[in-house]
């Protein structure tokens, strides 16, 4: 029973950690849309930063409003919070650690004033500092400014002259900014295990919309998604959802990440689950006058996705040629929307146009003739033809370590039939299997 419940504490522990980096990272990212100079001064449990605000007006207007929208970002992150607006750097953070709700103002010059009613514990006193302190019956910043300063000085050294200056509103202090590169991540454990797809869904909706909302903040959009699902017996299940172009619609997020789970559903109840994401900017499509339009990248991921879960991953997608000697061999890679260019006839630099070669695709069957080991006739779509000039062979081969050895003889023919018709063509020999084939006609 003691190791339960051992067991129990050090889950909620885990658990609590997890929330706590998850708020700190959501209140910096709502921070950094306003101004990049943030300073993290939280102390224990209490999350807190400093931003500089000088020079935003233009962008932001008034103090006023831009601690309306910097509220209202907390609360779409679901995070809620104190903001005070000084002249001074510590009579801010002093309001902040009294924990007002809301927001509140302190007009330049009268910080002494405003911290008067706050009390001795948004200080960071040492514990003698506040034995000594509650002995004399000063309770209040109001009442540690109005003592004077030399007396202070005398009886508890310098440090009492800062504490002072910090009750009157007038400490100076050094700014340093945070430099922390951008990590979009959210995580959570349950308290039960899932099972469910539709259960996952929901909890996994709320962590999207947290992501969602970090990328508006930091205008960027969002260009993969891993989501890591910590199953039982300690495995993970780990899918990665990567669309054509990158964007900040919550509907195809969830769409996309429910299809794939779909069609990679973990092997075991859920445990946890963490999302993580790589950023990226909006693409742009600029289509010619010309050109059919093409999908809307955003439906195209769906469709893409709802195909995948049908015929597999590897089944879907563009197809790309292979850095290979073999014909026609390609793999099938993921969709990517690239630019769209106009064709246009290929034309040298002497200005004649330039000929080419017409894939037959698969080859035709040929019946041929030879003389020595060269084509002397052929039959072709029931003509037959007589050679005028062959080249070649070209001869190329591969993969002999794997099953899937090929060879391939390929001449380039000028041939003519009995109506006096000339045919440029390209025609191969598979030595493997003795076969002669049509491979293309040159126009």
């Amino acid at each position: 029973m003691q190791v339960h419940n051992r067991s129990h504490r050090l889950g909620r522990n885990r658990q609590r950690r997890t929330a706590e980096q998850t708020a700190r990272a959501a209140l910096l990212s709502c921070a950094a849309h306003f101004t990049p100079r943030i300073e993290e001064c939280g102390r224990g449990t209490t999350y807190l930063c400093v931003l500089d605000i000088a020079g935003t007006g233009q962008l932001f207007g008034a103090p006023q409003k831009l601690a309306a929208d910097l509220m209202e970002r907390l609360h779409a992150v679901g995070l809620a919070g104190t903001i005070a607006i000084a002249a001074n750097y510590h009579a801010a953070r002093c309001f902040a650690l009294a924990r007002y709700s809301g927001f509140c103002m302190i007009p330049a010059g009268q910080e002494s004033a405003a911290l008067a009613s706050l009390p001795l514990t948004v200080l960071e006193l040492t514990e003698k500092q506040a034995v000594t302190f509650t002995g004399w019956g000063i309770r209040t910043l109001g009442e540690l400014a109005a003592l004077p300063e030399a007396q202070l000085v005398a009886r508890m050294g310098q440090s009492a002259k800062h504490l002072r200056q910090l009750a009157l509103g007038s400490a100076p202090h050094l700014f340093v900014p945070l430099e922390e590169s951008l990590a979009l991540e959210e995580k959570i454990e349950l308290d039960t295990p899932v099972d469910l797809l539709d259960s996952l869904l929901f909890v996994l909706r709320v962590l999207l919309e947290r992501l969602l909302a970090r990328a508006v903040n930091d205008l960027v959009a969002l260009a993969a998604v891993t989501v890591t699902l910590k199953l039982e017996g300690g495995r993970e299940h780990v899918r990665t959802v990567r669309p054509a172009l990158p964007g900040n619609d919550l509907q195809l997020w969830m769409k996309l990440v429910q299809l794939d789970l779909t069609t990679h559903p973990p092997q075991a109840a859920i445990l946890a689950l963490a999302l993580a994401a790589e950023t990226g900017s909006r693409g742009k499509v600029q289509l010619g006058l010309f050109t059919p339009q093409a999908p809307e990248p955003d439906r195209l991921d769906v469709t893409l996705a709802r195909l995948r879960s049908l015929v597999g991953d590897d089944c879907v997608g563009m197809p790309v040629l292979k850095d290979v000697h073999r014909p026609d061999a390609f793999q099938v890679e993921p969709f990517r929307v690239a630019a769209i260019r106009s064709d246009s006839a290929q034309i040298d630099s002497t200005g004649t146009t330039r000929g080419a070669l017409r894939t037959l695709r698969p080859p035709e069957p040929l019946s041929i003739t030879l003389r020595g080991k060269v084509p002397a006739a052929f039959i072709f779509r029931d003509a037959r033809y007589r050679v005028e000039r062959a080249y070649g062979p070209w001869i190329a081969s591969g993969d002999w370590w794997n099953p899937t050895l090929w060879a391939v003889q390929q001449w380039d023919v000028i041939a003519r039939n009995s109506a006096g018709e000339l045919l440029y063509c390209c025609i191969t020999f598979e030595p493997i299997e003795k076969i002669w084939q049509m491979a293309g006609l040159y126009d």
